[in-house]
């Protein structure tokens, strides 16, 4: 009897999970799997769970957010021979789930998850550690949980630049030196994201346009500090009507790009804490996790 083992957050998505436990666990008997279910406890326990066991598995499930199926990736690294990864998106934002077209009803997400076609889909390498969609520092990292959502929702992603930039006094930049293939940026940042995703905080094609998940590159995204009123309007403008390439915005297309700060600077990985460092490398695993995705017909 193949076996599944199932991680889920019970807190994401306001503890919705919780009510449809016995129903998905019940459809995957059905299909004629046996299930280990096993609710996260802490940060990290997917990742653990998944390096120590999951080879033991013919198929992992995960259900929460995006930080929950970063960690069942980065799990999934670990091991010499990978496992098709089910997803069941149950946080607030799912970026990667949007991505991969996946459906925001439980039910249907779930038959996709036991039923559906895996998708090899590449995966970033940030120093030590890994991430599914998104490696970011800056402005929008720091005001992101702290923006109202009708102004979210109003002015669109710029509403984070809005928001943290009442003064250019507020605004923290971070003199960098960022390399990638045969150039070399230098100067002071208040944005960066490296993203594999059409979707970030919630917001579509921030990335850019023509995003694939599997084509063996990132999308970079390093936003300059303005350097007076008008600049920043400039940036708000150019965000506003998707330019992605200005004299203040850099966006491009590569495998491997490094950072180096004299200053620490905090990242996040796939929405959650990535650490402080002064020097980033992040590589991009090309088509290394399976995913399982909506079959085509």
């Amino acid at each position: 009897m193949k076996k599944i083992l199932f991680v889920y957050n019970a807190h994401a998505g306001k503890a919705a999970i919780r009510s449809k436990l016995a129903d998905l666990i019940d459809m995957m008997v059905q299909r004629g799997y046996r299930v280990t279910s096993h609710p996260t406890q802490y940060s990290g326990n997917a990742t653990e769970l998944i390096m120590q066991e999951g080879s033991e598995y013919d198929l992992i499930i995960c259900s929460g957010g995006d930080g929950t199926l970063d960690e069942v990736v980065t799990g999934m690294m670990q091991m010499d021979e990978k496992r098709p990864i089910g997803y069941i998106p149950m946080g607030s934002t799912n970026d990667f789930a949007n991505s991969l077209q996946l459906p925001k009803n439980v039910r249907k997400a779930a038959e996709i998850a036991l039923d559906g076609q895996p998708f090899a889909c590449d995966v970033g390498q940030f120093n030590d550690n890994s991430f599914i969609y998104v490696a970011a520092f800056g402005i929008f990292t720091e005001v992101s949980y702290q923006t109202n959502q009708e102004l979210k929702n109003l002015l669109g992603h710029a509403a984070y630049i809005l928001e943290g930039a009442k003064s250019l006094l507020d605004i923290e930049a971070y003199e960098m030196r960022v390399e990638y293939e045969d150039t070399i940026l230098e100067g002071e940042f208040i944005f960066g994201m490296v993203t594999n995703s059409i979707s970030v905080g919630g917001f579509k094609q921030i990335a850019g346009k023509n995003v694939l998940l599997d084509d063996g590159v990132f999308e970079v995204t390093l936003i300059k500090r303005p350097k007076n009123p008008l600049e920043l309007n400039e940036i708000v403008t150019s965000l506003l009507a998707r330019v992605d390439n200005t004299e203040l915005i850099y966006s491009f297309k590569t495998d491997e790009i490094r950072f180096y700060t004299e200053k620490e600077v905090t990242w996040t990985l796939d929405g959650e804490y990535g650490g402080s460092h002064n020097q980033v490398v992040i590589k991009n695993w090309h088509r290394a996790v399976e995913i399982m995705v909506k079959s085509e017909t």
